[in-house]
């Protein structure tokens, strides 16, 4: 999985995705947005776009979140 998202991905994107993952695990942990902003470096605008997924989404952050956690 990780050569197809080496081939897909800029390392930019790599980071932000993974910024993102780390910031719906904190959400679910149910960290503020100024301990997420603080820990990850996300915009307020990052946190509430990927908290409007985990709220209203198809659960893509919780099943990625579910098989990173195995």
């Amino acid at each position: 999985m990780l050569y197809f998202f080496d081939d897909l991905c800029t390392v930019n994107e790599i980071q932000s995705l993974s910024q993102r993952l780390e910031v719906a695990r904190m959400l679910g942990k149910g960290a503020t947005y100024n301990q997420i902003e603080a820990e990850t470096g996300a915009s307020t605008a990052t946190i509430s776009r990927v908290k409007r997924c985990l709220n209203y989404g198809n659960d893509g952050y919780k099943m990625a979140l579910e098989r990173l956690g195995r």
